[in-house]
């Protein structure tokens, strides 16, 4: 993955509408915890968050609220892969009311910011979200996760002698088609 500042850095609005979120120490303490392999927490939430912004921003929709949402989205603060004994539940079903409790005690959320954290992983959660900045979450982060394990199982691959050649073939492969 690209360097996550490098690609919003020149967008001052974006900048400013986050701004507050990233100060806050307890939004910092999500680098502690890695989200996808080698991404953090709060690298994903910031790429959701960019992306989100500059989709709704497009569309004349609540940017802002989007923004805001995507960055605090996976505000959990916890190892997703140990077990939790304080949270019943499976991780994906419950880290959206997870972070949306973390984040209103820190901010002042609107009902659509809430929804949008709360919801975000529909489909696996039966919940459907009520605005279309809150589908585009959905599908935004469920594209930043396959982004951050594509470059992982890549990486991997092709470190591999055997499997760089194969990767090569079927490069060219596709070429041709």
């Amino acid at each position: 993955m690209k360097d996550y500042k490098e690609l919003s850095n020149k967008d001052i609005e974006f900048q400013e509408i986050i701004k507050p979120l990233i100060a806050n120490e307890t939004v910092q303490q999500m680098k502690n915890f890695k989200q996808h392999y080698e991404t953090t927490c709060f690298e994903h939430c910031y790429m959701a968050s960019y992306y989100c912004y500059l989709i709704c921003k497009k569309y004349n929709l609540d940017y802002k609220s989007a923004t805001r949402a995507a960055m605090l989205h996976d505000l959990f603060l916890y190892d997703w892969r140990k077990k939790q004994f304080d949270i019943k539940g499976l991780h994906a079903f419950t880290h959206g009311k997870t972070a949306c409790k973390n984040a209103c005690k820190i901010f002042n959320l609107n009902n659509k910011e809430k929804d949008i954290i709360i919801k975000h992983m529909w489909p696996v959660t039966l919940a459907l979200p009520k605005s279309p900045e809150a589908f585009i979450l959905t599908f935004v982060d469920k594209y930043c996760a396959l982004s951050e394990s594509f470059e992982i199982y890549k990486s991997r691959l092709l470190r591999k002698k055997y499997f760089r050649f194969a990767y090569l073939f079927l490069c060219l492969l596709i070429i041709k088609i």
